[in-house]
């Protein structure tokens, strides 16, 4: 009986050639062996291999579509179907994980990444500047320098696998010559052996230890924001590349100063006369000395001002945000007698009605 090609694909009979090779390649991942160990034979994959063979090559496809009939015979023997495979996949990229017929390989570990958290003072966030960070990890050993040999030797190629990391096994079965490539048990897949080991880290090359870094915090740089520090994560030793360091910036409170934004905010008071008259004062800057600032007359509770420039850094640019002064009114609480009389002679210029507390009230 002739066999349906395009539909042992699952394409139309005007598949394009990128539609043929698309399917076979979906179809060669479910029915390879490596796939099916209850299938070892793996009969649909040979299907699967056949059908792409004729799809695939515009003068068998011309002569199938005529109704002739193909014989393959040991066309996939001696390591044909390797080579098809190969054609298609690349040499290392069938399961899409590293491996050909099998595993290879292992990529190189690399450590975990880390996260500490650094407290720096407001002028530090603001301005940029230096902070310590502390932590306890898997560092590289100093005794071999990380590569996990003894002092005054040094790794060497593995003989097992000459280097590559890797072992190759030739497999026969229905299909012809399969071969399994899995990762060398001597080196791990490493490629290179230690032939003697570091005391110190016993051939791993990192040891259990206390890593203190400096980190340069940029100008303008927010709370809860995380820098980055490549490298100087966990250590894995001669085993691959060590993690990166996430220093997350928090800012410690200011006794005068919050911090909005790139825009610093400072809280003060003035009197009722200041309010009402106007009034003049200084406002401290967060990298020292003051500013003069006129509140005009007929300021209101909770009024903003803005000091242009006096703020903290733009993060990664130039130029400063603003110093926003909020000036609140004092209202006393306590009055003199002359006090009291010389504010009940201004509500009464005013027109203002106010309540007519006893004398006692307020004290002397």
């Amino acid at each position: 009986m002739r066999k349906d090609y395009y539909a042992t694909l699952g394409v139309p009979r005007d598949a394009s050639q990128e539609d043929i090779k698309r399917a076979f390649r979906r179809m060669a991942r479910e029915t390879h062996p490596d796939a099916n160990p209850e299938d070892p034979g793996s009969a649909a994959f040979r299907e699967v291999a056949e059908a792409y063979e004729v799809l695939n090559d515009p003068v068998r496809r011309r002569a199938y579509d005529r109704g002739e009939v193909f014989d393959f015979g040991d066309l996939f023997g001696g390591g044909g179907l390797e080579d098809l495979i190969r054609s298609v996949f690349g040499e290392s990229n069938f399961f899409g994980d590293g491996g050909f017929f099998g595993n290879t390989r292992p990529a190189p570990l690399r450590g975990r990444d880390l996260l500490v958290r650094a407290e720096v003072d407001l002028f530090v966030a603001a301005f940029g500047g230096e902070t310590e960070v502390s932590l306890r990890t898997s560092v590289d050993c100093d005794v071999c320098a990380g590569e996990g040999a003894a002092p005054g030797t040094q790794a060497i190629t593995c003989p097992t696998c000459g280097g590559t990391g890797t072992v190759r096994l030739a497999r026969r079965g229905l299909l012809g010559t399969m071969m399994t490539v899995s990762s060398c048990g001597t080196c791990g897949g490493l490629g290179t052996v230690v032939a003697e080991a570091c005391r110190e880290c016993r051939g791993s090359g990192f040891v259990d230890g206390q890593r203190t870094v400096r980190v340069e915090v940029p100008a303008g740089v927010g709370d809860g924001a995380r820098l980055r520090l490549t490298g100087l994560g966990e250590s894995v030793g001669r085993r691959g590349s060590p993690g990166d360091l996430h220093v997350e910036i928090h800012t410690r409170p200011h006794p005068h100063l919050a911090r909005a934004g790139d825009d610093l905010v400072y809280v003060t008071s003035v009197g009722v006369a200041g309010a009402v008259l106007g009034a003049s004062m200084e406002v401290p800057l967060l990298e020292g000395g003051t500013e003069r600032l006129d509140v005009p007359a007929g300021t209101q509770p909770g009024s903003e001002f803005r000091l242009k420039g006096l703020g903290a850094n733009h993060l990664g640019r130039r130029g400063r945000g603003d110093m926003r002064v909020i000036v609140n009114v004092d209202v006393p609480t306590n009055l003199s007698n002359e006090e009291e009389d010389a504010l009940r002679e201004f509500a009464r210029l005013r027109g203002e009605e106010h309540r007519q507390p006893a004398r006692r009230r307020w004290g002397k």
